[in-house]
Order: C-alpha cells, then sequence, then structure tokens
C-alpha cells in the first residue's frame, strides 16, 4: 500500500529534471499521473517509464502557456481518472538580462510561463476541487487535496539579472497564500517550495558559456559558470546543489497525508542558503 494509492497528480514539466522526479516519486506511492512536457518525446518516455515499474501514467504535451493548454491538461486528468487529487506547478526556464537590456519580450514570457499559466491552470481546475468537495461533504467523506506552487530562493530574495523571473517567482507565493484561504473550505492544501540551486540541464557546469535549450522557438542560453557553482558551494551550509530528487522530496512532503494540516507555507528546499 502506498501513501497515495487512489491518488490522481497532475505535474507540470514533469518530462526532466525536478518534475520526472516528482512524478516517478508519487507513482511510486500509488498515485495515477498526469505528465506533462512542452516536447512529446520526454513525456512519452517518463510515461512509459512509471508503466514499466507498475504505475499509472498518461501525457498531456504542450506549452503551459498556450490559451487552451489549462482547460485540457484538466480535462486530461478527469476524462483518464475521473478528478484530480494533487496538482503541482512545476514547468519553467529562466531567460536573464539585467533590467535596463530586458526585453519585453524576455519579461512577458517567463511571467507568462510561471505565474500566468499556473494562475490559469488553478482556475479551471476550481470547478473539479469544487464538485469533489461537495462531493464529499454529501458522503461524509473528509478528503484533504493538495496543490503545490514553485517558486525559488530568487522570488524569495531576489537575484541580478533575473527581475522577471524573481518577480514571477515572488508572484507565486502571493498567489499560494490568497489560495490557502480561498480553498481552505474545499479541503485543499495550498503550500509552496522554493527552490535553491539544483542541478538540472538548464544550471549545468558550463565553462563555455555557449550551451543553450530550444524552448518555443527561442534559442536559450543555459547553463552556470563553474566558478559561480563553486562559490554557491562554498556559502551553501550543506556544501553543494541539489539534486532532481532531493528537490522532489520537498515537493512530496506537500502532496503526502502528513501535510493534512499545513497550508498557506513556504518551504525553501535550497541546502540551507
Amino acid at each position: 500500500m502506498g501513501k497515495l494509492d487512489g491518488k490522481v497528480a497532475l505535474v507540470t514539466g514533469s518530462g526532466r529534471g525536478v518534475g520526472q522526479a516528482l512524478v516517478l516519486k508519487l507513482a511510486s506511492e500509488g498515485a495515477r499521473v498526469v505528465v506533462n512536457d512542452l516536447d512529446a518525446e520526454p513525456a512519452n518516455e517518463t510515461v512509459a517509464l512509471i508503466r514499466s515499474q507498475g504505475g499509472d501514467a498518461v501525457a498531456c504535451v504542450g506549452s503551459v502557456t498556450a490559451p487552451d493548454f489549462a482547460e485540457r491538461f484538466v480535462k486530461t486528468a478527469v476524462d483518464t481518472y475521473g478528478g484530480i487529487d494533487i496538482l503541482v506547478n512545476n514547468a519553467g526556464f529562466t531567460w536573464d538580462n539585467v533590467i535596463q537590456k530586458m526585453t519585453d519580450e524576455q519579461w512577458h514570457a517567463i511571467l507568462d510561463c510561471h505565474l500566468t499559466a499556473p494562475f490559469r491552470i488553478l482556475r479551471a481546475a476550481y470547478p473539479v476541487f469544487s464538485a469533489q468537495a461537495k462531493a464529499d461533504a454529501e458522503a461524509g467523506r473528509a478528503i484533504m487535496r493538495k496543490v503545490v506552487n514553485i517558486s525559488s530562493n530568487a522570488g524569495l530574495n531576489g537575484n541580478p539579472g533575473q527581475a522577471n523571473y524573481a518577480s514571477a517567482k515572488a508572484g507565486m507565493v502571493g498567489l499560494t497564500k490568497t489560495l490557502a484561504k480561498e480553498w481552505g473550505r474545499l479541503k485543499v492544501n495550498v503550500n509552496c517550495v522554493a527552490f535553491g540551486l539544483i542541478t538540472t540541464r538548464l544550471t549545468a557546469a558550463d565553462s563555455s558559456g555557449g550551451a543553450t535549450v530550444n524552448i518555443d522557438g527561442r534559442e536559450l542560453k543555459v547553463g552556470v559558470n563553474p566558478e559561480l557553482l563553486k562559490s554557491h558551494a562554498q556559502r551553501c551550509p550543506l556544501g553543494r546543489p541539489g539534486s532532481v530528487e532531493e528537490a522532489a522530496g520537498g515537493v512530496y512532503l506537500y502532496c503526502a497525508p502528513e501535510s493534512d494540516y499545513i497550508t498557506g507555507q513556504v518551504s525553501a528546499v535550497s541546502g540551507g542558503i
């Protein structure tokens, strides 16, 4: 018996990195999972991996910023599994610049992905959570459901060159605290996890400065200067970046039944920074 047997979990950006580690963890505890990625290949590979380990998963491929994505994402869960128990807004990327050089396109691309998309997804999920809460009340059941929004240390403390990202991630904190107050009556816990430096394809050491990824047709620079990684290790009480499994573990805490009386909170998964 897993702690999440029978639960339905939706996680954006779960074909790779932290999101993939999280859906693997949720599935290992019995959750049925809706996997999302911008690209079909990693989404389908993650679904296949979950199924090979005895879990149940389905893919919903596409950009979270697409106007129709939120409704399609929620509909996939309802049509396939009948409802929603866990919703994690994890998808994201960075597009950095100092403010005097940041374009409107850079600003809006990051706000759209990290704040507007989660808002739309949560808005689309409201009727499902509301109907489930009403059905539970009529049946005399007390079932807690979970929303976990992903923020960042940049959103809590700011970070040079990331006015767009830091603003979006600070907004996630406000969205979390507001929905915790609005959705308590629906028996939905709404919490937030703020990541520090986690080792992914976007933050891997890059001494050349030439690493890029393609996101929505944009070729964006990724990777971190090895000297900055060394500086981080010196400042971090735990002396290193986190792994994707450790980051996912911090999110899982808010998905597990042990968190049923915790809502409106922000936890930093940052190694102590």
